[in-house]
């Protein structure tokens, strides 16, 4: 699976964005799909994750309420709707795939994204 992440860019604190996740090679449908990000000097943090139908999500709590997690397999694409940014979600963000359960721990999926910077400003 190749996966290539897009959609971010500069936003106020307070503003919206999508990121997505387009992905192509074996079936999209039978991967879980997750968002990890990474700030400057930190480690690569989980964000949220969906299961293959999409009947099951997982947040973390920095972003529960907030960010909504969704896939539309017809597409082979996994959507990340971020809203009421905050300047402490400025990071480079990743999607990832694999074919196991959902999971918050990057070590578990298989392939990953190139990223995609979303930048808040304050």
């Amino acid at each position: 699976v190749q996966l290539q992440a897009s959609g971010g860019g500069l936003v106020q604190a307070g503003g919206s964005l999508r990121l997505s996740c387009a992905a192509s090679g074996r079936t999209f449908s039978s991967y879980v799909m997750g968002w990890f990000r990474q700030a400057p000097g930190k480690e690569r943090e989980f964000v949220a994750a969906i299961s293959w139908s999409g009947s099951s999500t997982s947040y973390a709590n920095s972003v529960k309420g907030r960010f909504t997690i969704s896939r539309d397999n017809a597409k082979s694409t996994a959507y990340l709707q971020m809203n009421s940014l905050k300047p402490e979600d400025t990071a480079v963000y990743y999607c990832a795939a694999d074919p196991g359960g959902i999971t918050g721990i990057p070590n578990e999926y298989k392939y990953w994204g190139q990223g995609t910077q979303v930048t808040v400003s304050s």
